[in-house]
């Protein structure tokens, strides 16, 4: 479906030259002179890039419908991390390089969210929040408190991060996986 620009507003997903982009802000600009435009920021959903760019009134640009799945991790061999699509069961195989920062976060069995667009997949999205099982940290000093400092700990994916003075191996502790900051002790 056609949009007019003044239809553009933050969320909505879009296909231009062929790529499939989220609109991250717009300012629709009626200037004294000449005709109105609009200056978008846009989102790349596969490259992850933002580009800002300008649509004239006249412009229409095609929406694009993005479908969401939820996807679980299964295993990985080397440099390719396998999923399975939760409702038909079919195995989606994803590099290394395409996951980043998420990688540290993946562990057996999560369920992740995953967009798609004409059947390929665009972006996968773990969930805010995971609780992780803390293999290795250094042991608690007696006078630990919660607000003394933190200390390193290494969590199931062998990633470190920091925790609290009062967490010990083998606790759970809950993290925010969009910035990898430790939250509380899981029950």
């Amino acid at each position: 479906m056609a949009l007019s620009i003044n239809q553009l507003k933050s969320g909505l997903t879009v296909l231009i030259d062929g790529q499939v982009y989220t609109v991250v802000s717009t300012q629709h600009v009626k200037p004294g002179k000449g005709s109105a435009f609009s200056r978008t920021k846009l989102r790349n959903l596969k490259t992850d890039t933002v580009s800002e760019k300008k649509f004239r009134c006249e412009e229409r640009i095609e929406e694009a419908f993005v479908e969401q799945k939820k996807i679980q991790y299964l295993y990985n061999t080397h440099d390719v991390y396998h999923f399975m699509d939760l409702e038909n069961y079919e195995e989606i195989a994803i590099s290394k390089n395409r996951l980043k920062d998420q990688l540290h976060f993946l562990k057996d069995n999560l369920e992740l969210s995953a967009s798609f667009y004409d059947g390929e997949l665009l972006t996968i999205s773990l969930p805010a929040f995971v609780n992780f099982k803390i293999l290795h940290t250094e042991a608690a000093i007696k006078g630990d408190t919660v607000k003394a400092g933190t200390k390193s700990a290494t969590i199931e994916t062998k990633h470190t991060i920091q925790v609290p003075l009062f967490i010990k191996q083998g606790d759970i502790v809950k993290i925010d996986t969009r910035t990898g900051k430790y939250l509380e002790r899981a029950s």
